[in-house]
């Protein structure tokens, strides 16, 4: 992503505003100056690593409302993301993505598995958030150059927030 931006802008093509999915967000706080792609390669590398430390989970893509499924994912289920008015992503604990899988199935209500086998931006993180955070507190922080949406709130990313790094442990858990 980052690449292909920085082709983009070397023909002349610069972005106006930035909106990029989880990761992607990484790379727009970098084209926005935020912090360098040292440290959003560091953040990245890590983030991987802690990943592979935590319990295999799952994510499901639903072609609902968040409000539709919402009653369905339980104390062991949450949301990954919202993606659009008639589309969520569930994360948590492999069986009980099976377990909406199935249900949702019975409705007639065709899911998809995204192919990962983390429970992204779930509770299953949390035991790696620490270790995510003390990474954060070493970066050197900007506000940003370029606006950019926050994944974490949907609106755009204000100074405070860009600059925080405890805002970058949200993002990865939120």
């Amino acid at each position: 992503e980052y690449a292909l931006a920085k082709l983009w802008m070397s023909w002349g093509i610069n972005p106006s505003a930035m909106l990029g999915h989880s990761m992607g967000e990484y790379t727009a706080a970098c084209l926005a100056g935020v912090f360098s792609v040292e440290d959003g390669l560091a953040m990245v590398l890590l983030r991987g690593q802690l990943f592979e430390q935590v319990e295999a989970g799952a994510m499901l893509s639903v072609p609902l409302p968040a409000e539709e499924v919402e009653p369905l994912l339980g104390d062991e289920l949450c949301f990954a993301a919202i993606n659009g008015p008639t589309l969520c992503v569930a994360s948590g604990p492999v069986a009980a993505i099976e377990a909406l899988a199935a249900t949702l199935a019975e409705r007639e209500v065709e899911t998809r598995r995204i192919k990962i086998e983390v429970a992204a931006h779930s509770h299953m993180l949390d035991p790696i958030l620490p270790r995510f955070a003390e990474l954060t507190h070493t970066i050197e922080f900007s506000a940003p150059e370029l606006p950019f949406l926050s994944n974490v709130s949907g609106d755009w990313i204000s100074a405070e927030e860009a600059q925080d790094p405890d805002y970058w442990v949200r993002h990865l858990r939120q």
